[in-house]
């Protein structure tokens, strides 16, 4: 166990950490792993006043990109826009180590947009790690966690456990704490695999976390623990490819910030790197049919990630197809190229012959080769929508430890836990995301209503509501109620979101007001397509609606649009874009939103509940145990006729809850 002065780059503030006395101090918050979960759960448990402590195995790590040099994407970019909006870090991280910066599904409505970017892994680490260095009420320990420290729960709350610290390895020092985060991520009796080879381990030169975590949490704490698997490609020498053989992706001209705080990013325009596209060909599929007796990772049953597999599951389940291959800059100064497409885990000398028969890698050389990593996970559906482990107060878990997988989904979770870590100590109640409201809260009753068979990931497609939930206004919809109810946004960004919040409502007002017939309308914008046996009159906002109409030509043709409004230009017309569909959807939210208000009593005894339910379905919410009606209603299996016999009981007896769920719509 080691405490270390971590230094960085001059271009960021040298911090120090503080451990005198670290194993007889009481913190409210202990935070173990310091990846993209466990660093945003530290800095919110912080944000919302808990003295809190990180554990990691190696303080230079924290903040590290294990696999893929970027960020973002269809889905992912949501949750990192709703993690920014909550004050967390990844947002402003993103924007400061991007060094490619695009938005995918431009071709569809802004509503499923994915800001994106690829980034420098050193300027990444080194911005996480220089802000949670400079977080107030936050201590970093490098050390490994043995065990958990528990004791009898609190009659008054759900649960048959209570934690209160942890216990390190090594010398089996205890640090006491009022709740415990687990961001174990692949590290949770974690196994790597290269060809037939395989070894402990939770990435490349790192241990796995220690047997004892494991044991108690499938032993002690009986919790439902099951196994995944993912892998990572090989590191290919920048110098030794032929970019000449590949097609060339360039970035967008004027990047797009993650981070609402941000109107720029670190990187300038000109100094973008580009990505590159190739592709698989016949030669590829031989290789991996001719090496599948070498590869034993390949052969496991355990389930790896769909939406990311591995070049060798590619070819065996599609035969004949050819495959994308996008080759990824690690950094400005990196010599590195990230191949996204091809993670593996054959010998190492197969994975060389395999990328060479590939355009463009005929003579590529392997830095570090790629591998496979199986680890624990523990069934989310035992969890409650604040992330607390149901049988055991004030344990809570964030990222691959409930069956997900990306750095995206895990930093989300990490901050969720991280508040109700914090509020939960600070003897405050927890709270919940409801689906209608935000993409993080799409995740969570995901993971916790129907639990994971595979890696989770997160898309849009999984949201009911995307043309409200959308990555332009996750300011609006979280940052405002994080400040006055979490607790966990800091009074700048609150003003910051007020600001804009009065500024496109006065601009709406502003457009609203302005009536026109359709050809005087024709006669103000030009040459616009409004047809003229369209209703009489529209106001601005519905002209605002038409596709070849900008913000910009209204304040042209009516001055008291200019002004303080420009600066919404792009934001004023997807409202207008979105504002008739998420009129049809209030009806639909404030439905769900009444279901997730009802609580179902956490004492209900499911198998004896005198309402007449099938066998069937008293099995699925007896394993589940569903927090709400509205929970209930999205497990699989449960019918609408059980979801009435529920909602009458629940009315016949009063029982309701009045445990909080946090709202903004």
């Amino acid at each position: 166990m080691l405490v270390r002065r971590l230094r960085f780059p001059k271009r960021l503030s040298t911090c120090s950490i503080q451990a005198s006395d670290i194993h007889t101090q009481h913190y409210d918050v202990i935070v173990v792993g310091g990846g993209h979960a466990g660093t945003e759960a530290v800095a919110a448990a912080s944000r919302v006043g808990a003295k809190t402590l990180l554990i990691t195995q190696k303080i230079q790590t924290i903040g590290a990109l294990s696999c893929n040099p970027s960020l973002g994407g269809v889905g992912k970019g949501h949750l990192v826009k709703e993690i920014d909006a909550l004050d967390g870090v990844m947002g402003r991280a993103g924007d400061w180590a991007g060094v490619h910066f695009s938005i995918l599904n431009r071709s569809k409505g802004p509503a499923v947009w994915g800001p994106r970017t690829q980034l420098d892994r050193q300027r990444y680490k080194d911005f996480i790690q220089s802000e949670l260095l400079s977080t107030p009420r936050v201590t970093i320990l490098e050390g490994s966690v043995q065990d958990l420290l528990l004791t009898t729960a609190d009659p008054e709350k759900p649960g048959r456990h209570k934690v209160y610290g942890i216990r390190l390895a090594h010398g089996g020092d205890e640090i006491h704490s009022r709740s415990v985060v687990l961001t174990t991520g692949t590290f949770l009796s974690g196994v790597l695999f290269i060809g037939q080879n395989t070894s402990p381990g939770g990435r490349m030169a790192d241990p796995p976390s220690c047997a004892g975590l494991s044991h108690t949490l499938k032993e002690l704490l009986g919790l439902k623990v099951g196994r995944l698997r993912t892998g990572t490609p090989p590191r290919i020498i920048k110098d030794t490819i032929d970019f000449s053989l590949t097609l060339i992706r360039l970035p967008d001209p004027s990047p797009t910030p993650f981070s609402f705080m941000n109107t720029h990013t670190h990187c300038k325009p000109e100094e973008q790197l580009p990505c590159y596209l190739t592709y698989t060909t016949p030669g590829v599929e031989r290789v991996v049919k001719e090496s599948s007796h070498h590869n034993s990772h390949i052969q496991q049953d355990t389930k790896g990630p769909r939406y990311c597999p591995s070049i060798e599951s590619k070819v065996l389940r599609f035969p004949g197809r050819q495959h994308q291959v996008w080759l990824e800059p690690e950094g400005l100064t990196s010599d590195l190229m990230y191949p996204q497409g091809l993670s593996m885990t054959m010998p190492p000398e197969k994975q060389l012959c395999l990328i060479r028969e590939i355009p463009g890698l005929q003579r590529a050389k392997i830095c570090t080769p790629g591998y496979g990593v199986q680890y624990d996970f523990v069934c989310p559906t035992q969890l409650f929508p604040w992330l607390q482990v149901k049988s055991t107060q004030g344990l809570f878990l964030a990222g691959q430890i409930n069956g997900t997988t990306g750095y995206e989904e895990a930093a989300a979770q990490g901050l969720w836990a991280g508040v109700n870590a914090g509020r939960t100590s600070l003897s405050k109640p927890p709270v919940s995301l409801s689906r209608t409201q935000s993409y993080i809260g799409v995740l969570i009753d995901d993971l916790i209503g129907r639990g994971v068979t595979e890696p989770y990931r997160m898309f849009t497609s999984r949201a009911e509501f995307r043309t409200t939930l959308r990555p332009d206004n996750a300011d609006l919809r979280l940052t405002l109620r994080g400040f006055e109810e979490l607790g966990c946004v800091t009074e700048q960004r609150y003003n910051e979101a007020l600001r804009v919040q009065v500024s496109l409502n006065d601009a709406l007002s502003a457009l609203k007001s302005i009536y026109l017939s359709a050809p005087r309308w024709k006669d103000k914008l030009g040459d616009v397509n409004i047809s003229e046996t369209k209703s009489s009159i529209l106001n601005g906002l519905e002209v605002l609606q038409y596709k070849d109409v900008s913000f910009q030509m209204l304040a042209s043709a009516f001055p008291e649009l200019s002004g303080l409004y420009l600066e919404f230009s792009e934001r004023l017309k997807v409202e207008a874009i979105y504002l008739p569909h998420c009129e049809k959807q209030r009806k639909e939210i404030e439905r769900m939103q009444a279901e997730e208000s009802l609580y179902l009593p956490e004492d209900i005894d499911y198998l004896t509940l005198p309402v007449s339910l099938s066998q069937e379905v008293r099995e699925i919410l007896d394993s589940v145990r569903p927090s709400t009606l509205g929970a209930a209603a999205r497990l699989s299996g449960i019918t609408p006729a059980a979801i009435v016999h529920l909602f009458n009981y629940v009315h016949r007896n009063k029982h309701r809850n009045h445990r909080k769920i946090v709202g903004v719509l």
